[in-house]
């Protein structure tokens, strides 16, 4: 019995956190579909009185959020695609091989993860402005195209692989490159899947490296743009949950998407000592 109670409550107590949890993102949602002006009446509502898709045609008619969805999209998209590749071929580089010095170079790529990425973006910054990249798409798929998180990850799964599987792909005559897609890649899928999420979401939300590299504004990515929308439309609160909402679905939907394969991911390891 006082087990069935300790359940119980403990239920009930996971019910309440997923509420509050969900209150805001639900009422964003609900807001969203308001008209204008309904979303901070008092009391506040927390569903519309009649739902209306005026917010997100003002979205895409008159502010163009369609192009800021599309550019997020394809930045995010792409960087996700060349730092799995990259990532991957160094995590197994350094996994599987062995030269001089590898241990040290690695131990040096960890200690570069405890300085703030604040602090590196000035350098980059003046790096990619000599190249001439500032202001154009380059200018962010190139600081993500590697990251030693990544790379980390992928080699402390890597090592859970045995060797003789490399070792039987060579007597048979497979080259480097082979081995690592045709045997290293399946076998990883569920970390990459993991990593993969990382990326998009980290690359989708950020807002504050494009806002540095990016000047003209058909460029801009979604956060960068609904900053701005934030700005001009203070006074429209139903415009930016709606702006907001656009924002926040790709994410849910990739996530829900790929969950399986990121929770295999997780729990086979990827951390492994």
């Amino acid at each position: 019995m006082n087990n069935k109670i300790k359940t119980l409550g403990l239920n009930l107590l996971l019910l309440a956190i997923a509420i509050v949890t969900l209150a805001p993102f639900v009422w964003m949602v609900s807001a969203s579909f308001m008209p204008n002006g309904e979303a901070f009446v008092f009391p506040p509502k927390f569903l519309p009185d009649t739902f209306s898709l005026t917010q997100y045609e003002k979205l895409f008619t008159r502010i163009n959020i369609g192009r800021f969805f599309l550019n997020s999209f394809i930045l995010s998209v792409s960087v996700t695609f060349i730092s799995l590749f990259f990532n991957s071929m160094a995590g197994f580089v350094f996994a599987k091989y062995k030269f001089a010095g590898k241990d040290k170079l690695f131990k040096l790529l960890l200690s570069s993860m405890i300085i703030p990425a604040q602090v590196t973006m000035l350098p980059l910054f003046l790096m990619l402005k000599e190249m001439g990249f500032i202001n154009t798409y380059l200018a962010i798929i190139i600081p993500g195209m590697a990251n030693i998180f990544g790379i980390f990850l992928i080699k402390q799964y890597a090592e859970s692989i045995p060797d003789s599987l490399i070792e039987a792909a060579k007597i048979d005559g497979a080259s480097d490159f082979q081995i690592y897609y045709k045997i290293f890649l399946p076998v990883i899928k569920p970390i990459l899947v993991t990593l993969a999420l990382f990326t998009f979401m980290g690359t989708w939300n950020d807002f504050i490296w494009p806002l540095i590299a990016l000047s003209d504004q058909s460029m801009f990515t979604l956060p960068v743009a609904l900053a701005n929308l934030m700005g001009e439309h203070s006074q429209d609160p139903e415009l930016m949950m709606a702006g907001s909402t656009l924002t926040i679905l790709p994410i849910i939907i990739v996530f829900l998407v790929l969950q399986k394969q990121y929770i295999k991911g997780i729990m086979l390891g990827s951390v492994k000592e």
